[in-house]
């Protein structure tokens, strides 16, 4: 496409280090290789979403075919046509059959009764927690006052020997 050899890019290569520098060549290397790889990313896409129509186009073709030909005498290749559009009108009206709910719902019931349990536990757990946290205030505001009747007064300190007698 381009016609670019291995010495043209050797030279691509030599005239970017020197233009950008050794510290910039690779973060400019890394966005010149994701914007490349973005644009591959896009042009794949395009190409299956033109050949997914294509084929769409075709399929509608030879449904037309097999309507004109009142589904008679038809060709193999309109035949697997309508085939195809068979399966796919069956796939889509499959899901929307009777379906049998019952492990659904009781799938449902029981995870709804583990979240109540669940729940009846948690606020157990909070109630108690606050409970011990209050316990823990009244100690902590006891302390000081334990702590004020711990010190020995004036007259218990002395023996009872320095004690005058009457």
């Amino acid at each position: 496409m381009f016609d670019v050899g291995f010495w043209e890019l050797i030279l691509i290569a030599i005239m970017g280090l020197v233009i950008l520098g050794p510290e910039r060549l690779p973060v400019a290397i890394r966005t010149l290789r994701s914007w490349i790889t973005g644009a591959r990313k896009f042009s794949d896409t395009v190409k299956t979403e033109l050949t997914e129509e294509l084929r769409i186009h075709e399929l509608h073709a030879n449904l037309k075919k097999a309507e004109q030909s009142n589904l008679q005498n038809l060709s193999p290749e309109v035949a697997e046509s309508l085939k195809i559009l068979q399966e796919a009108a069956a796939s889509v009206t499959e899901p929307f059959q009777k379906v049998d709910t019952q492990p659904l719902d009781s799938m449902i019931s029981s995870s709804l009764a583990s979240s109540v349990r669940a729940k009846t536990a948690l606020d157990e757990d909070t109630k108690n927690q606050l409970s011990d946290s209050a316990s823990a205030q009244d100690v902590s505001s006891v302390e000081p006052l334990a702590k004020q009747s711990a010190k020995p007064s004036v007259n218990a300190a002395k023996p009872e020997s320095d004690k005058p007698k009457p």
